[in-house]
């Protein structure tokens, strides 16, 4: 997997984690335990530190960086869904940023709440705790309710058991 140091600041992954060797990940970046990053995501701390936790899922196409004013903190059990972009903000943990997602320089995204595909969350925006945001920009529509949030913690058990078995299995074939 491409894993740079950039002007000595050096990515720690956890040994736990699983970084898909097609992700790139630059510089100041720290996963954590059970998390993976899919293919072509890229992580680049290259300004200011990215810190993902625990069991958080970086989907494929993720593109996540910062800005000198605004370090990214993704929490624990967090999914970033397929081609969204967390630039130079907070993501709580359990948050879902939905697929397509845009979310901004010193936007926070709180604890259990839920950006759908597609949105734009703007710069400084504050999303509440356990809120539904849609739109461009992203718009409260309601509380997450059990359902969605019972839905959504299923989806980061799959997304952990998956790092063992991406761990185990996954091997790079030739085709001629």
């Amino acid at each position: 997997m491409p894993v740079y140091e950039f002007e000595g600041r050096r990515p720690k992954i956890h040994p736990n984690a699983f970084v898909h060797p097609d992700a790139v990940i630059i510089g100041d970046v720290t996963i954590g335990a059970y998390s993976s990053v899919r293919p072509s995501a890229v992580l680049r701390g290259d300004i200011r530190e990215i810190v993902i936790g625990e069991r958080t899922s970086v989907q494929d196409n993720v593109s996540i960086h910062t800005e000198p004013e605004y370090p990214v903190y993704i929490g624990n059990e967090v999914t970033i869904g397929h081609n969204a972009m967390v630039h130079g903000a907070i993501v709580e943990d359990r948050a879902v940023i939905g697929i397509g997602a845009v979310v901004l320089d010193g936007a926070k995204i709180g604890e259990g709440a839920v950006v759908a595909a597609g949105a734009l969350v703007p710069p400084g925006k504050e999303v509440p705790p356990n809120t539904l945001v849609m739109g461009i920009p992203a718009k409260p529509v309601r509380e997450v309710d059990e359902t969605l949030r019972e839905a959504f913690m299923r989806g980061v058990k799959t997304y952990v058991e998956f790092v063992d078995r991406y761990k185990r299995g996954l091997k790079r074939i030739r085709f001629l």
